[in-house]
């Protein structure tokens, strides 16, 4: 069976799909109360994750057959431990409702751990903050091997956004 997607790095042309599905789940589905405005990442996808003071990280689209955004996941680079390890946090992980269930979201997963374990990135370690209402988004990272993790826990450079409550990590290699 072939994939009823493509993942490919982001591209300036992906960023209002990438705004409306992420923006969409967030407060259709979910009701949260955060905008795009809320999200200055979005505004700026290659200079928040790509170009990171910390270091390189990605950004990365699943494209439905009509190229429309159907998901996205992001590695922000959030520099090394106390050994010198790389770090990094898994964000804007999100996925069109008619495509879950469908292992896109898996494919994307594979498709950064992948990236951040190469020997170019080197981040060993993953860290991801997420809202108590994203249970099956819990029972995904579970698992997929992460392990919660409590926010005092979290490495200083880990950027906790307002809406997090629950936090995972996960070693890579």
């Amino acid at each position: 069976m072939t994939a009823a997607w493509t993942i490919a790095p982001f591209e300036g042309a992906h960023q209002q799909g990438v705004i409306g599905l992420i923006s969409g789940i967030q407060r259709g589905e979910y009701n949260l109360p955060i905008t795009p405005a809320d999200q200055p990442d979005l505004m700026d996808i290659p200079g928040f994750y790509l170009n990171s003071a910390q270091g390189p990280g990605g950004f990365w689209v699943a494209l439905d057959p009509r190229g429309a955004v159907a998901g996205t996941i992001a590695a922000l680079n959030i520099g090394p431990d106390a050994v010198g390890r790389g770090q990094g946090a898994l964000r804007k992980m999100f996925v069109a409702r008619e495509q879950r269930g469908t292992g896109l979201a898996a494919a994307l997963l594979e498709t950064l751990a992948a990236w951040c374990a190469g020997p170019a990135i080197g981040i060993g370690a993953l860290f991801l903050g997420t809202t108590d209402r994203f249970l099956a988004a819990h029972r995904f990272y579970e698992k997929h091997g992460f392990s919660h993790v409590a926010k005092a826990c979290l490495p200083p450079s880990f950027p906790v956004m307002a809406v997090d409550t629950v936090f995972y990590t996960r070693r890579l290699g």
